[in-house]
């Protein structure tokens, strides 16, 4: 992908506390899909906004994905706390997120339902502990009918800390 001349944000959804990472329950200071948006900013100087909920989410792995589950289900899209509010300059939207119940978390919904993607270029990133990326890229496409949605890359969690060059190399082949 040529990012010459093209204007990049990195959209992620991320949560630090506790987390299931290789087999186990693990405590994060920064979550998964934070550090490779950061990764992604780092390699494409493009700015960083975090998709941030009202409504904060429990800090225990089971309990979060409990409500994440209810979410889904009732397809509820989380009030967020603030919005790009220069969306249209940018042309690239690198999307980063944690597989929840085989797609994105419902605040990347609301994030993605809150702009017209026309004409933009998504690039979606999961992070995940075996699932890959499930439906998620399908499901970016479904809401965002009018953007160019490319090859997604998921990255295991438990591998994040040292996928700055599989990152480089994806963004390369996009």
């Amino acid at each position: 992908m040529d990012l010459k001349n093209k204007k990049v944000l990195i959209a992620y959804f991320s949560h630090a506390g506790e987390n299931y990472v290789n087999g186990a329950m693990k405590r994060l200071e920064i979550g998964n899909s934070k550090v490779a948006a950061r990764m992604i900013s780092e390699i494409t100087g493009g700015e960083l906004f975090f998709i941030d909920t009202k409504y904060k989410y429990p800090d225990n792995h089971m309990e979060k994905i409990n409500i994440a589950k209810k979410e889904l289900q009732e397809k509820k899209r989380p009030e967020l706390t603030e919005k790009v509010s220069n969306m249209e300059e940018y042309d690239i939207v690198f999307l980063c997120y944690p597989n929840w119940w085989g797609t994105c978390p419902m605040a990347v919904f609301s994030f993605l339902e809150e702009y017209d993607f026309a004409g933009k270029t998504i690039a979606p990133l999961c992070t995940h502990e075996g699932s890959g990326l499930s439906n998620s890229v399908k499901d970016i496409a479904k809401v965002c009918p009018e953007a160019i949605v490319v090859k997604g890359f998921a990255v295991q969690g438990g591998r994040i800390s040292s996928a700055k060059d599989i990152i480089r190399n994806w963004i390369q082949t996009l």
